[in-house]
């Protein structure tokens, strides 16, 4: 696969995809599956992180709003670093990188080492996040028809066996790092091959004068959507076994599945997604998506009862998880209809930012309006901003195609180019 061998696509049939393509769409669905286990067994592996280092309650919040911070600043990062080094590149590397750095979370004894290998989790993750979704809308492109859901459903796979190994070893009482250590060894090789296989697309040089021209008017709607969408997300996953316990009165055994029907809903909506969006059109199923959303927190505020409020939860899964996706997918398209391969990059990562500040802002936010109103209250607000999405549905859309991209045209397309072709 070294060098680079230019192929023309035409159309979204699928005799006319090459074998180049269908390995790099596996390849990345896998990169985006180890993705969702390591964030896993991070985040819910949280309480024994912090008795292994000693982190007060206190100083906990500093430390995990730390991670999302470094991802941002890894996000801008990788959007320079792409005018020169082609995404997938960027992605061969940080990915095990950062699943050395979660090995490293659970070898280390000194609240030093915790806050050098955290910054090093944020800042990989950040660029892993933004090269995998670079990758991905390129990918789309080539395919000519909506595929980015099926990234973001192994993502969500990945998130729900991470999460399982996580309860398996707290249930064992298992040290981090013999928690993490067996997950590391079987990944850290798989995703070294498999991103052999990775493809850029467009054989088209990034360039950085008109990456820089798309930024804030193109952009603004859909860092809105993402950051809603990222404040849904992270109040489901912050208070939702919380408000099923305290305030519908759950027990502390059915307190813990919300977040499950949620994480299982998610990826069955994104499994079939990439579907509804040939066949409706992205304006549609984002618009559609936003709506069951804005029910399901409804349901959830209103619920008299912890078995009512998992319905509000499950119309969550089904209605949040198609808005990250397509957003990234809108924002990598018009990039590229005005400016290009590198536009495209440049637009991917910068919203990624948007992706962290959903993350940092959620969860604060509902325990502060629940603390100082209500938490059923507290759940309209997200409710309210996720309604907003509707209005920008429109910036789905362009072109009039099903996929939301135009009629396809036949286009040149770097299939043989991929992190391996050096």
């Amino acid at each position: 696969m070294a060098g680079s061998v230019q192929r023309t696509i035409r159309g979204p049939t699928l005799a006319a995809m090459t074998d180049v393509l269908r390995r790099g769409r596996a390849s990345l669905a896998f990169g985006f599956f180890v993705q969702g286990v390591a964030f896993a067994l991070l985040v819910t592996r949280i309480p024994a992180m912090q008795d292994r280092y000693g982190v007060s309650d206190g100083l906990l919040p500093v430390f995990l709003a730390a991670v999302p911070i470094l991802a941002g600043v890894g996000s801008v990062t990788t959007e320079r670093l792409v005018r020169r080094v082609r995404p997938s590149r960027l992605l061969r590397w940080s990915q095990p990188v950062v699943l050395l750095a979660l090995l490293g979370v659970g070898a280390g004894d000194q609240v030093a080492e915790l806050a050098v290998v955290l910054g090093v989790f944020g800042l990989s993750v950040g660029m892993l996040d933004a090269s995998m979704n670079m990758l991905g809308v390129s990918l789309q492109r080539a395919y000519g028809r909506s595929i980015m859901l099926s990234f973001h459903a192994a993502y969500s796979l990945g998130g729900i066996l991470g999460a399982s190994l996580a309860w398996v070893g707290a249930h064992e009482e298992l040290a981090l790092w013999v928690s993490y250590l067996p997950v590391v060894v079987v990944l850290l090789p798989a995703v070294l091959v498999g991103s052999r296989w990775y493809v850029d697309g467009e054989a088209e040089p990034a360039e950085g004068g008109e990456a820089r021209g798309v930024a804030f008017r193109l952009l603004l709607p859909l860092c809105l959507v993402m950051t809603f969408a990222y404040i849904g997300d992270s109040t489901v996953s912050n208070w939702s076994a919380k408000y099923v316990k305290d305030v519908l009165g759950g027990s502390e055994q059915l307190a813990t599945v919300p977040y499950n029907v949620y994480m299982v809903t998610t990826l069955v909506g994104r499994a079939v997604g990439d579907l509804g969006v040939r066949r409706f059109g992205a304006v549609a199923v984002v618009r559609l998506g936003a709506l069951v959303a804005a029910c399901g927190f409804a349901v959830v505020a209103v619920a008299p009862g912890a078995w009512v409020g998992m319905l509000g939860f499950t119309l969550l899964g089904i209605g949040l998880c198609v808005l990250v996706p397509q957003t990234f997918a809108a924002a990598g398209r018009h990039a590229f209809e005005g400016h290009g391969r590198g536009a495209s990059d440049a637009a991917v990562a910068r919203l990624n930012i948007f992706n962290y500040v959903g993350f940092l802002v959620g969860s604060p936010l509902v325990g502060a309006l629940g603390d100082a109103w209500s938490y059923r209250g507290a759940m309209l607000v997200p409710m309210a901003l996720v309604l907003v999405t509707t209005v920008y549905a429109r910036s789905f859309a362009s072109g009039g195609d099903r996929y939301g991209g135009g009629h396809e045209r036949p286009r040149t397309v770097d299939v043989g180019r991929g992190s391996n072709g050096l």
